[in-house]
């Protein structure tokens, strides 16, 4: 077995030292730290914006995606977005020392749990800059420490952020070190990472599907994963048209190049020959291009719409997650088929109907086994932000440990505390 780098075993001791710090700092302690941090991203932007604008450079010269490009760039505008995150944040209810059980037992003892610090979280990331902030200001308010591993390609905007994130906490008299940026890109050291169980207790892995498996494969503590988007969108027979084409929109073009855009749109057949034409014409403006199946071909042929960007599905267009300008179509002749469609091809991240029908709806909630399933809205509301979590560590697609957006609470664990008056067991 590989041993670990000495510059990992220092990062390791360090956050863990600090965990313990964190743990005992109060509310108004750690809410102080954030405010600092906030403040700083904005007083400090320029010196953000100068670091991620060489990051940007130097991924246009390797020839990186449009899509890793757009996640990879920061703005004022975004910064000071990132900014009133971390103040949600602080605004939130501290989970640590919540009492969520307490009970007498017959014998007189007092048995109830509360919710404690997780200790040492390690994220490896890939692309984007916010995720720096965002993971560190959880883990900050939830009273563990951060051990962050962003992608090569981020690494000036890291380095910035976290200079900032270190230099907040400080000022609020809180350890510094419970944020560890892992400044080294080598990839050898991920590998390492994924070893150091004395030192971290969970690792939560953000980006592609070779990173996350790869991290589940071998890593040797929990692993909190998600973060694959293959998102549907099924627009019922019932479906109210401009409400349909208003939500699929959305989901697609606000932002594509993220998890929680559309990659499938499911069209029930009965309404597809009156809907499908609509959001074309919405699509072909914004520059998307369908990939539909043999019914949906023939009839955006037939509706030659100006400018679409139209081509015949592969099998491997359905689930796929694009992250690009693509979408693909299939008309279906059921709410059954629609189901048993993101059955089949969906990665259990975010998954919506459209329709004014509320027994099909009722069945689409009760049946799609999926983090987060919608009603009538877009998949772009999946975000810890949006669902008023202040910020999320992951987006979780699996079923244990947290499911969705995974906020402060679901970063904490509890452990049992029991008074008694000279108790013995007999």
């Amino acid at each position: 077995m590989t041993a670990v780098a000495p510059e990992l075993e220092t990062i390791g001791r360090a956050a863990r030292q600090a965990a313990r710090a964190l743990a005992r700092l109060s509310t108004e302690t750690k809410n102080q730290a954030l405010r600092h941090v906030a403040r700083l991203l904005v007083e400090r932007q320029e010196e953000v914006l100068r670091a991620n604008e060489r990051d940007c450079e130097e991924a246009r010269r390797a020839g990186l995606s449009p899509a890793v490009l757009d996640r990879l760039q920061l703005s004022a505008q975004k910064l000071e977005a990132i900014a009133a995150d971390v103040l949600n944040v602080a605004a939130l209810p501290d989970p640590v020392g919540e009492v969520i059980e307490m009970r007498t037992l017959p014998n007189g003892m007092k048995v109830g749990r509360k919710r404690v610090p997780l200790g040492v979280i390690a994220a490896i990331y890939e692309s984007r800059p916010n995720v720096t902030v965002d993971i560190a200001s959880l883990c900050l308010k939830a009273g563990s420490a951060a051990v962050l591993r962003g992608g090569k390609e981020a690494i000036n905007s890291n380095r910035a952020l976290a200079a900032i994130l270190r230099q907040g906490i400080a000022l609020a008299g809180a350890p510094a070190d419970a944020v560890q940026l892992i400044e080294n890109t080598d990839r050898a050291l991920v590998g390492q990472l994924l070893r150091m169980r004395e030192y971290i207790d969970l690792v939560v892995p953000r980006g592609g599907a070779e990173l996350i498996r790869f991290v589940a494969e071998n890593a040797t503590m929990p692993v909190l994963t998600g973060g694959i988007g293959v998102c549907h969108t099924y627009v019922d027979r019932a479906a109210d048209l401009e409400k349909a084409v208003r939500v699929v929109f959305n989901a697609k073009c606000r932002k594509w190049s993220i998890c929680n855009a559309l990659d499938t749109l499911l069209v029930h057949r009965e309404i597809a020959p009156l809907f499908l034409p609509r959001i074309a014409r919405e699509w072909a403006r914004a520059g998307i291009e369908m990939r539909c199946d043999a019914p949906s071909l023939a009839i955006l042929e037939g509706a030659a719409v100006e400018g679409l960007a139209l081509r015949p599905a592969s099998p491997d267009d359905f689930g796929r997650e694009f992250l690009a300008p693509v979408a693909a179509v299939r008309v279906v002749d059921s709410l059954e088929e629609a189901l048993e469609h993101i059955e089949r091809y969906g990665s259990g991240h975010s998954d919506a109907i459209v329709t004014e029908d509320y027994s099909a709806a009722m069945r689409f909630l009760d049946e799609v086994d999926t983090a987060v399933v919608y009603v009538n809205a877009s998949t772009q509301f999946t975000d810890g932000a949006q669902f008023g979590l202040g910020a999320e560590i992951i987006d979780s697609t699996q079923k244990t440990i947290a499911r969705g957006p995974v906020g402060l609470r679901e970063i904490t664990t509890y452990k049992w505390f029991v008074l008694g008056d000279g108790h013995v067991r007999p």
